[in-house]
C-alpha cells in the first residue's frame, strides 16, 4: 500500500504526462479489445454443448456431381444426401453418434399473432443428444421425432425467440405453432445461449429433420442419393483419435460410394467416376460448430487484429518514452534513495508499479473506447447481420472474454513499457549524480538513442500501417467503380414467401400477378418487375449441365451455368440493355413456348456470338425445348466483386412448381423512403398474415454486397490516422526533452554565431533522419503487409506505387508539423539565459 500510494502521487505529480499515457493506453488497448471481442466471437468460442472438443465436421472432399444445396452452414463440399446420411448414421463406426442439420426459412406464427420471417433448422434425432444439452423449459428433440418422412409435427423453439417473442411463457409446452403454415406443436425450449451449430445465425425453431418434406418441400429430397444438402458432424467415442475415425467411416463411406452410388451416375467420362469413387470424408474440428462465416472472415480479422497491435505497439512506445523522459529526470531522486540505503529492486519494483498502475488506468479508460469501436463495427454491418437482427446476427458486445482480455493486455503492457525505465533510473553513477546535483540531467546517451528508437520504430509501424489503410481504401474505390451493369438509383426490392404460408400454386401465381398491379399502381412507379434469386444478395441458382444447340460436349466439358427466374420487363426495369430480341412479357406463361433470355458471358462460352436469337437450348441432357428470344448485356449477378459468370433467365410463370418465394423490384420516380413505407401497407391489405422480408433499396443492397470491403477500409483508416497521431505525439515529446536537455548546448551554438535559422534547421534534420529511415522500414512492412492481404484487394496489387508515395507524403507532413514547435522554440533559445541557467 506505502508504494502504491507514493505511485499515485508520483503519477498526479505530472498530470499532463499521465493524461497522455492514460489517453494513449486507453484507445491502443480499447481498438485492440474491440477487435478481439469480434475475433472471438467468430473465431474462437466454442459451442455452448457438452464436451465440444470431441465433436467434428464431415466433408465430402472429390469431384461432385448432382444437385447441391447449401447455405451459410459450410460450402457445397460439406453436403451429404439423405440416404447417404442415414447409411453412415447406422453404420458402427468410431463415432457415438452421427447428426445432420440444413437451415430453412420460416414464417412463424402463434395463433392470434401476425407472422414473422427468420431462420429454422431441420435437425435430426440424434442432434440434441449428441451435443449433450438440456431444454430451458420442456424437452428437445429426440430420435423418435425423427423416424417417418413428414410424420411428426412437433417443434423446438429457439431460447431467444421464447424471450422475445413469447415472452418467456411457461405455458407454451404443448400450444400451436404455424411453422410455414403448418401446424406444429411446441415440445420444449432450446436453452439460453444456444443458437444452433451454425455461428452467426439466430434460428427461431428446431424442425425435425423428416419434416422437410412438409415444410420445405422444395429443397429437401429424401429418396435421392445424388441430391446433397445436409450437413453432417459427429462425436468421436471416448479415447478415439480423429485419425481412427477417419479410417473408420471411410471405410464404410467407400464401399457405399462405390456399391451403391456410383452406378447412379450418368453422363460422366470414366476418368470422372474413377474420380468420384475415390471419394473421401475430411474430419474437420467441430468444437465451433459449421460456418461460411469463420471461413471467409478469418483472413479480415486477423488482419485488423495485427494492425490494432500495432497501434498499441506505437501506444507502447509512447508511453515508454515518456516514463524514459521522467525517469532521467528522477536520477538524483534514485540516487539519493540508493545513497540512504534502499535496495535496487525495491526502486525497480516501485517504477514499475507506477507502469502497472497507469496501465490499468488506461485499461479502464479503454472500456469505453472498445465499446465506441464496437459501436462504430455495429454501423458497418449490413441489417441483416446487425446486432438484434434474429437471423444472420452477429452479437457485437463487450463480452466477459473481452474483460479478460483487456486486464490481460493491461498488465502486459504495464510492465512491457516499464521494465526499461525502471532498469534505466535505479542505475546511476552515484558519485557523478551527487557532484553534479544540477536538475538537469540527460539520462544518458543511452537513454536518449533508445527513445530515438522507439521513435523511430513508431515512424515505420506508423508508414506500414498508413500505406495498408491506402490500398484498402483505394481497393473500395476500385469496387464502387464496378460497372455493374444495372442501374440501382431508385429501386427499392423486397421478398414475400407465399409458400411458406400455405399457398399452392394456383394462389401463388394469382397473388404475384395481384403484387405487381397494385405496386404498379403506387404514385410515381414507373416499372415493377421480379426475379427469383435476388440481385447482387450473394445467392446462386446453378445448373450443373446445360445443352445448347450448336454446342458440341462430352461428358467433361464444363457446360454449366447460372440462371434465375424473373417477371415481366425485367430488363427495361433493372436497366440492363437487350442486345437483340425481346424481354419477356406476361404472355410468357405455363402453357406458351418456353422461352429464355442469355447474357454475353453465355452466348461466348457456348459459342453463340451475336447469333443466340433463335437458337435453341435445354437444362441437362434433355430435348432442346426451350427457344432463347433475348441477348442481354453482361450484368453482375451474385457478387460485385465476381466476374461475371453465364446467366440464363426463365419467365417465372413458366417455373410456377419452385416459385414459393419471389424478389420485387420497383422503380419510382419518387423519393425511396416514400415507398419503403409505402410497400408494407401494399401486402398488408393483400395478406394481413404474410410478412415482407428484406425491404431495401437497391442501393444500400450494392453496398451490403461488398460491407466487409468498406468495414474494412474503414477501419484501417481510422486506426491508421490513430497511429499517425500517437507517432506524431512520440515524436514530439522526444523532440521537446531533447530540446530542453540541449538548452546549454543550443545557447553556446548561438553564442558562437549559430543563427535562428541554423538552430532549427538542426532539429529537423533530427527529425528528417527519423521519418527517412522509419519509412523505408515501414515501406518494406507495409509490403509484406500487402502481400499477406492480396486476397482481400480489388484490382489493386500490394505494393501500389501510388499508395505508398501519397502515404510518404502525409507521414512527412505529420512529423514535421510535429517537429515544428520544438524547432521554434530551440531557435529562441537566448544564449546568456542558457548559460546562466546552467
Amino acid at each position: 500500500m506505502r508504494n502504491l500510494k507514493l505511485a499515485l502521487r508520483t503519477l498526479f505529480r505530472t498530470p499532463f504526462v499521465t493524461i497522455v499515457a492514460i489517453l494513449s493506453l486507453a484507445l491502443g488497448i480499447g481498438a485492440n479489445t474491440a477487435i478481439y471481442s469480434l475475433f472471438d466471437q467468430i473465431l474462437l468460442q466454442p459451442l455452448p454443448v457438452a464436451q465440444p472438443d470431441r465433436l467434428v465436421n464431415f466433408v465430402a472432399s472429390g469431384a461432385e456431381y448432382g444437385y447441391q444445396s447449401c447455405n451459410s452452414a459450410g460450402g457445397c463440399d460439406e453436403v451429404f444426401s439423405y440416404p447417404m446420411f442415414r447409411d453412415l448414421e447406422r453404420a458402427k463406426t468410431a463415432f457415438r453418434g452421427i447428426a445432420g442439420h440444413f437451415l430453412f426459412g420460416v414464417n412463424v406464427a402463434m395463433s392470434g399473432r401476425t407472422a414473422i420471417n427468420g431462420r429454422g433448422v431441420f435437425v435430426s434425432g440424434s442432434y440434441f443428444p449428441m451435443l449433450g444439452i438440456r431444454p430451458a423449459i420442456g424437452r428437445l428433440l429426440s430420435p423418435n421425432d425423427d423416424e417417418t418422412i413428414g410424420g411428426h409435427p412437433v417443434v423446438v423453439l429457439s431460447y431467444d425467440y421464447w424471450a422475445n417473442r413469447l415472452g418467456a411463457d411457461p405455458n407454451v409446452i404443448g400450444q400451436q405453432l404455424l411453422v410455414n403454415a403448418q401446424s406444429m406443436t411446441i415440445v420444449g425450449v432450446a436453452p439460453e445461449g444456444f443458437s444452433g451449430t451454425t455461428r452467426g445465425e439466430r434460428p427461431y425453431v428446431f424442425v425435425p429433420l423428416t419434416m422437410g418434406a412438409v415444410l420445405d418441400p422444395g429443397d429437401a429430397d429424401f429418396d435421392n442419393r445424388v441430391e446433397n444438402w445436409i450437413y453432417l458432424f459427429g462425436r468421436l467415442r471416448p479415447g478415439v483419435t480423429i485419425e481412427q475415425a477417419s479410417a473408420s467411416i471411410n471405410t464404410v463411406y467407400s464401399h457405399l460410394i462405390n456399391d451403391v452410388d456410383a452406378p447412379l451416375q450418368k453422363g460422366i467420362s470414366a476418368t470422372a467416376l474413377a474420380q468420384f469413387k475415390a471419394k473421401k470424408i475430411l474430419l474437420n474440428d467441430g468444437r465451433r460448430g459449421q460456418s461460411v462465416m469463420m471461413r471467409t472472415s478469418r483472413t479480415p480479422l486477423v488482419l485488423l487484429f495485427s494492425i490494432t497491435a500495432i497501434v498499441l505497439l506505437i501506444a507502447c512506445a509512447n508511453i515508454a518514452n515518456l516514463l524514459l523522459a521522467r525517469a532521467a529526470n528522477r536520477t538524483m531522486e534514485m540516487a539519493v534513495r540508493l545513497s540512504l540505503g534502499a535496495a535496487r529492486r525495491q526502486l525497480v519494483a516501485q517504477v514499475l508499479i507506477e507502469s502497472v498502475l497507469l496501465a490499468i488506468l488506461g485499461g479502464l479508460a479503454s472500456v469505453l473506447v472498445a465499446n465506441w469501436t464496437l459501436m462504430g463495427i455495429t454501423a458497418l454491418l449490413p441489417p441483416q447481420a446487425a446486432v438484434g437482427a434474429n437471423q444472420g446476427s452477429i452479437d457485437v458486445q463487450f463480452g466477459f472474454s473481452a474483460l479478460v482480455f483487456t486486464a490481460f493486455v493491461s498488465l502486459a503492457t504495464g510492465l512491457a513499457f516499464g521494465v526499461v525505465p525502471a532498469l534505466q533510473s535505479t542505475r546511476p553513477d552515484l558519485v557523478t549524480e551527487l557532484r553534479n546535483n544540477s536538475g538537469k540531467l540527460t539520462g544518458g546517451r543511452g537513454a536518449a538513442r533508445f527513445r530515438t528508437g522507439l521513435v523511430t520504430a513508431q515512424i515505420a509501424l506508423s508508414m506500414a500501417l498508413l500505406i495498408a489503410a491506402g490500398l484498402f481504401i483505394e481497393s473500395l474505390r476500385n469496387i464502387s467503380r464496378v460497372d455493374l451493369g444495372i442501374k440501382i438509383d431508385n429501386v427499392v426490392s423486397f421478398a414475400i414467401s407465399p409458400g411458406k404460408s400455405a399457398y399452392d400454386t394456383v394462389r401463388t401465381a394469382a397473388l404475384y400477378a395481384r403484387v405487381e398491379e397494385e405496386l404498379a399502381a403506387l404514385p410515381g412507379v414507373s416499372g415493377v418487375t421480379s426475379a427469383a434469386v435476388p440481385l447482387l444478395a450473394g445467392s446462386n441458382w446453378g445448373k450443373p449441365a446445360v445443352s445448347v444447340e450448336g454446342f458440341q460436349k462430352d461428358p467433361d466439358t464444363d457446360a454449366a451455368s447460372r440462371y434465375n427466374a424473373i417477371g415481366p420487363n425485367y430488363f427495361h426495369v433493372i436497366g440492363v440493355p437487350l442486345i437483340a430480341g425481346r424481354d419477356f412479357t406476361a404472355a410468357d406463361r405455363a402453357n406458351s413456348l418456353p422461352v429464355a433470355i442469355v447474357n454475353e458471358a453465355f452466348a461466348k462460352k457456348f459459342k453463340l456470338g451475336m447469333n443466340a436469337v433463335g437458337k435453341r437450348m435445354s437444362v441437362g441432357n434433355d430435348s432442346l425445348n426451350i427457344t432463347i428470344i433475348g441477348l442481354a448485356k453482361n450484368s453482375k449477378y451474385s457478387q460485385v466483386k465476381d466476374q461475371v459468370p453465364p446467366v440464363f433467365v426463365r419467365p417465372y410463370r413458366q417455373m410456377m412448381g419452385r416459385m414459393d418465394q419471389i424478389h420485387f423490384y420497383v422503380r419510382s420516380s419518387v423519393p425511396t423512403e416514400q415507398l419503403l413505407h409505402a410497400i408494407p401497407a401494399v401486402i398488408k391489405k393483400l395478406d394481413s398474415n404474410l410478412p415482407v422480408e428484406g425491404l431495401t433499396t437497391l442501393t444500400e443492397q450494392v453496398r451490403d454486397n461488398v460491407f466487409l470491403d468498406r468495414m474494412i477500409s474503414t477501419l484501417s483508416a481510422a486506426f491508421a490516422i490513430l497511429a499517425t497521431l500517437l507517432a506524431a505525439v512520440g515524436l514530439y515529446g522526444v523532440l521537446a526533452y531533447s530540446v530542453a536537455q540541449r538548452t546549454r548546448e543550443i545557447g553556446v551554438r548561438m553564442a558562437l554565431g549559430a543563427t535562428s535559422a541554423t538552430v532549427s534547421g538542426m532539429v529537423l534534420r533530427q527529425v528528417g533522419v527519423m521519418t527517412l529511415v522509419g519509412a523505408v522500414i515501414g515501406i518494406a512492412g507495409a509490403i509484406a503487409l500487402g502481400r499477406g492481404a492480396q486476397a482481400l484487394l480489388y484490382e489493386l496489387k500490394g505494393w501500389d506505387p501510388m499508395v505508398i508515395a501519397l502515404s510518404a507524403v502525409v507521414l512527412t507532413v505529420v512529423a514535421l508539423g510535429a517537429a515544428l514547435v520544438p524547432a521554434v522554440r530551440a531557435s529562441r533559445v537566448d544564449p546568456m539565459q542558457a548559460l546562466r541557467y546552467e
